[in-house]
């Protein structure tokens, strides 16, 4: 679809089945000749990944609905609905879905990450998913995990 242009209505995209919430594809790399990756999520209350640093690309989160505790480094922030935020390459961050459930946008830039979650989907889906996994997926998707792999995220 690169150079063409698509449109998406409400509701459409591939879905992602990641056990513990999903996400639905709005455009990848493929799509946007390299320039960006656009997935929703839709998350649960208290959700959240380990902290970890992108080494391929930025991202920025737009929330939709609900909250999220960002942490950028060693800062703490609380993002509502409407809140917008980016993470540059190479910054430790991870998030925390609050008390209810959540969702928002996720953009890369440039186009990263569908490897990352399509293998951890698998994994899931396989009964595969375990710290280690997780980790042997990250690396190799240009995903450097640094914390602890939080409760109910695989």
């Amino acid at each position: 679809m690169a150079g063409t242009g698509y449109v998406l209505q409400p509701g459409e995209g591939r879905n992602i089945d990641l056990g513990a919430f999903s996400m639905s594809v709005k455009a990848t790399g493929d799509d946007t000749g390299g320039l960006f990756t656009l997935l929703e999520a839709d998350e649960p209350p208290d959700f959240g990944p380990p902290m970890h640093i992108h080494q391929d690309c930025g991202e920025a989160f737009y929330v939709l609905q609900g909250e999220y505790n960002i942490f950028i480094r060693d800062e703490e922030f609380r993002c509502p609905s409407g809140s917008f935020i980016f993470i540059p390459q190479d910054t430790p961050h991870g998030f925390r879905v609050g008390n209810v459930p959540s969702k928002k946008l996720n953009l890369y830039l440039p186009a990263a990450m569908m490897g990352y979650f399509d293998e951890l989907s698998s994994a899931i889906a396989e009964g595969k998913a375990d710290d280690e996994r997780l980790g042997q997926i990250a690396l190799r998707n240009g995903v450097e995990v640094i914390g602890s792999v939080p409760e109910g995220y695989l």
